[in-house]
């Protein structure tokens, strides 16, 4: 064997490395090669764009806005171009070409850009942050089988305007100042609505789905944001009655030239429709399905829960929120961003419409029909659309408060009762007409402390929150500022002694059996075997239902002909666990609960009636006995300005490790004599900026022995003055970027506009 024909023994597995590919050859883009790319990395202090160059063959689908992948680092990852440029910052030498571009469609326009940016600094988030929310993971096959459809638009029917005018009208006989909203919905240029709807069942939804329509109509997109997917399906109802097509695949081919491509298209995959539901609770390609032909302009209007805030809508559109005061609205992720704030920037940057439409008026909407405060970015002046009083009384049940002061009138020897006689002889007869309905507390049990004579909620003397017991500790504590109750005394009866109530609901259905024997009953309730049942029929019976667990009536029609959908009575048990709820929005909360109840309840014209059992608080029980909510509202607000609170003031939740907690406080001037260390309130007095910081309890599931960190954990509340709501967020933003960046241990992170401060 000669020389050159020996090999190199290698033992397996120890193979010699194969040489490395010569890297690949680029020519920069003739036209602006450099990509400034927003990439998905979720660090706070990287939340800046980063520069790439573009190869030329690349340069035509690297459009701002499309999706890409880069190297960062030592790994790939995914990044959205926000914009080109024909130089940089960085040196020629430095800049790496992107690897590879995702698709090229524009995923995110520009106006989208705009907003996220502008979202971002509201907050005091990233770009990053709202990307990750607001962009679903990409599907190429949906890509393929939706531009198809994008090249066909579809024209509103002519039944559609006659529907919509038919719907206008019997609207505009019901509210005051509806033309302002008709002739907003119609133009152009931003304007702020607080809308307050009438009882009854469907209601909201049929004046949201009018929005949506005249929207529509004028040429201009929707977002609307909803609470639950129950009303997501009744809005979509009242959208197809109206005659709006639902995105999806089994839309109606319709007749004329394009019937042959509808039917191509549907052959293909390819989805239309007028209205796109965008959840977070739907599957991934159906999402991200309709989140593309949103970006794409094949939909304009989309309806959904809280991810719709995001939807890619472009122009001039209806931004609208159902229920502003609801839990379910504030993003549980960082920036932790509320669906109000985000969709009053949003219509105000794009010139459009804003809506907050509810049963019960948050403090937020009426401190902006009042003009209370300064603008922000996400707050400022509105308009109120209240109904005419007339139809207020024919459309709302017969409303009764049945207190102690009110059974001692009647003479009722059943007072302290939890079910009194005279709601149990009410609610036998109501039985004869169809299904009465028990609204009963949550299933859980919760504690609060209560002035042991009068049983008046005990509060804190500093900043009026709620008193807790901790662990360990016989004084009780506030479980805002954290300040001890010493030597407390009730304002009311000036008692000294308190007691803590618990609050709970297991026996309410054995409790009803005693008193209405041989009457059915269903029990729905999320914790109960059955868990929540959503339809029952128009018969004689007892639902006992939690909150947001209401079954819906189905209509029946019985030997004479008549038909109903709706309870024929409602009782509402435990009225006195409202007294309790330390919350911040604990008025509000409970209002919209039972105002959500009594709106399923039949008119007063058919015999409806509403009995409130037990002590609560006057102003919630006279606002649901006249259905204006704008009461209790109004007294909110005002005792809020009285001692700091939102929405007067701004307020930011600053939570972590105590020493991290501490330290941000001091950067952004809010202790110690800094320039934010006192909350200068509309009136003129100066008030103390932070609030705690007090101990947050480590979780139950995480034994404090193992995780240490989780012991030492504290949370602060920061309130300043409307006017500096940007500065806070920048500063708050700034300091957590440094914690983040210079690795410092402990969790830090924030809340601007937090729905409570607990």
């Amino acid at each position: 064997m000669s020389m050159s024909d020996a090999e190199q023994l290698a033992l397996d597995g120890l193979a010699p490395r194969k040489r490395r590919r010569a890297p690949a050859e680029h020519t920069p883009a003739a036209h602006d090669p450099v990509a400034h790319v927003v990439l998905d990395v979720q660090a706070m202090h990287l939340g800046q764009t980063f520069d790439y160059l573009i190869d030329e063959k690349d340069s035509d689908t690297a459009v701002p806005g499309a999706l890409v992948r880069v190297r960062f680092g030592g790994q790939r990852v995914n990044g959205v171009i926000w914009d080109r440029s024909a130089t940089s910052d960085t040196p020629r030498s430095s800049l790496r070409y992107l690897e590879r571009v995702l698709g090229g469609d524009v995923l995110v326009p520009a106006s989208m850009r705009d907003d996220i940016t502008a979202i971002a600094e509201a907050y005091g988030g990233t770009r990053a942050n709202i990307l990750r929310l607001a962009v679903p993971p990409r599907v190429v096959k949906i890509e393929r089988e939706q531009r198809l459809a994008a090249s066909f638009n579809r024209r509103p029917s002519p039944i559609l305007s006659q529907a919509v005018q038919r719907r206008g009208e019997m609207l505009e006989a019901s509210y005051g100042q509806w033309n302002m909203l008709r002739d907003a919905l119609a133009g152009t240029g931003f304007r702020p609505f607080v809308f307050d709807s009438l009882p009854g069942m469907g209601e909201q939804a049929r004046c949201v789905a009018w929005m949506i329509a005249q929207s529509y109509l004028a040429g201009h997109g929707a977002v609307v944001v909803l609470p639950t997917m129950r009303e997501v399906g009744d809005v979509m109802l009242a959208l197809r009655e109206l005659g709006l097509r639902p995105f999806g695949p089994a839309a109606g081919v319709g007749d004329g030239a394009h019937a042959d491509d509808e039917r191509s298209e549907r052959g293909m995959g390819a989805w239309r429709g007028d209205v796109a539901v965008l959840t977070a609770s739907t599957a991934p390609a159906d999402r991200y399905r309709a989140y593309f032909a949103t970006a794409i302009g094949q939909v304009r209007c989309v309806i959904g829960t809280r991810a719709a805030m995001y939807a890619p809508v472009d122009g001039p559109a209806l931004f609208a929120i159902v229920d502003d005061v609801a839990y379910q609205q504030a993003d549980g992720m960082m920036p932790y961003a509320q669906a109000r704030g985000v969709l009053r920037l949003r219509a105000e940057r794009h010139g459009g419409v804003f809506v907050a439409i509810a049963n019960a008026r948050s403090s937020i909407s009426h401190a902006e029909v009042e003009g209370i405060g300064a603008a922000t970015a996400t707050g400022g002046p509105a308009t109120a659309i209240h109904a005419l009083p007339t139809v207020t009384r024919e459309r709302m049940p017969w409303v009764r408060w049945l207190n102690r002061d009110e059974l001692a009138r009647l003479a009722d020897p059943s007072i302290g009762a939890r079910v009194p006689h005279t709601a149990v002889n009410n609610i036998r007869q109501a039985l004869d007409s169809g299904p009465v309905l028990f609204s009963i507390p949550s299933d859980g049990v919760s504690e609060a402390l209560s002035c042991a004579a009068c049983h008046r909620q005990a509060r804190c003397r500093r900043c009026s929150g709620p008193l807790a017991t901790v662990a360990g500790n016989r004084t009780p504590r506030c479980r805002w500022c954290g300040a001890a109750a010493v030597n407390w005394v009730c304002p009311g009866c000036k008692g000294e002694r308190l007691r803590v109530v618990r609050v709970g609901a297991a026996g309410t259905a054995d409790e009803l059996r005693k008193l209405f024997r041989g009457v059915p009953m269903l029990l729905s309730s999320p914790s109960q075997p059955k868990g929540v049942i959503h339809e029952i029929t128009a018969q004689r019976m007892i639902v006992i239902a939690t909150p947001g667990a209401e079954p819906r009536v189905n209509p029946v029609t019985d030997e004479q002909g008549a038909a109903g959908h709706e309870y024929s009575a409602v009782a509402i048990l435990d009225a006195w666990t409202s007294l309790y709820s330390p919350g911040m929005d604990a008025r509000v909360d409970t209002l919209t609960a039972w105002m959500r109840v009594a709106a399923t309840c039949a008119p007063r014209s058919r015999g409806g009636q509403v009995l409130i059992l037990g002590e609560t608080d006057p102003a919630i029980a006279q606002s649901m006995m006249m259905w204006n909510s704008a009461l209790l509202a109004a007294k909110d607000v005002e005792e809020r300005g009285e001692i700091g609170l939102p929405p007067v003031v701004t307020a930011a939740c600053v939570w972590g490790q105590r020493d991290a907690v501490r330290s941000l406080l001091l950067s952004i001037g809010a202790m110690d004599g800094g320039d934010m260390a006192v909350c200068t309130a509309p009136d003129g007095r100066e008030l103390p900026a932070v609030l705690g910081p007090v101990p947050i309890p480590p979780p139950r599931t995480v034994d404090a022995r193992e995780l240490e960190v989780t012991a030492d954990r504290v949370k602060a509340v920061v309130l300043v003055p409307r006017s500096r709501r940007g500065e806070l967020a920048r500063r708050l933003h700034l300091q957590v970027a440094r914690h983040v960046a210079a690795r410092k241990p402990g969790e830090l992170r924030f809340q601007i506009d937090p729905k409570d401060l607990i």
